[in-house]
């Protein structure tokens, strides 16, 4: 386990810093398929750095909170920069509900790893950060396709698919931000080291 901050691991996270201010350009341009792969790429560095920091022995508490807290800056500013976009499908509560949870988690995890505990992402934030991560490949993918000419049939479905995927990513949303309060509940009722 390390401190370090300067550590491969959290230089691909703090990578995804500029990769967001350009992803947000691309999306206020309407350059969907270059946004789609700067996502990309953000994306992957995301997995990279978990990967490489578990491998290399590089966890770290810099890493357990900067990580996620970019991911949210990535994932909460490009759906805020999609919201007003024609064909997005995203509304105001839509993005509320996203961002809201993302500020109060980011505030719980800082004040439980203020308190000694180790208060990293679980297998349900995970989850939730890869339906994210798909609704946000799905929309750009779909405004991509859609200044091609595409039958009606299949730009309905298309439109099914991505509402679909949206309301699955707000319930796991929903249920992640509830567990971690329920964990953050647990861990301040026992003693701190």
């Amino acid at each position: 386990m390390t401190d370090r901050i300067w550590t491969i691991p959290n230089i691909l996270t703090l990578s995804r810093l500029p990769l967001a201010v350009v992803l947000f350009a691309f999306i206020a341009k309407h350059w969907w398929l270059a946004g789609l792969i700067v996502f990309g790429i953000a994306a992957l560095t995301d997995w990279l750095d978990g990967l490489l920091a578990r491998r290399l022995n590089q966890q770290s508490a810099f890493g357990r909170s900067v990580d996620p807290l970019i991911d949210k800056v990535l994932t909460g500013g490009a759906f805020i920069y999609l919201m007003p976009v024609p064909g997005a499908e995203l509304s105001e509560w839509m993005v509320t509900v996203v961002i809201g949870r993302e500020l109060l988690i980011t505030g719980v995890r800082g004040i439980m790893e203020s308190r000694g505990v180790k208060f990293g992402a679980d297998a349900l934030g995970k989850i939730k950060m890869i339906l994210q991560c798909v609704v946000l490949v799905a929309i750009l993918a779909v405004l991509w396709l859609n200044t091609f000419p595409l039958t009606s049939d299949t730009s309905r479905g298309l439109r099914v698919i991505q509402v679909a995927l949206i309301y699955i990513m707000l319930v796991a949303t929903v249920v992640s931000g509830v567990q971690y309060l329920v964990k953050a509940g647990r861990a301040w009722n026992r003693p701190v080291n």
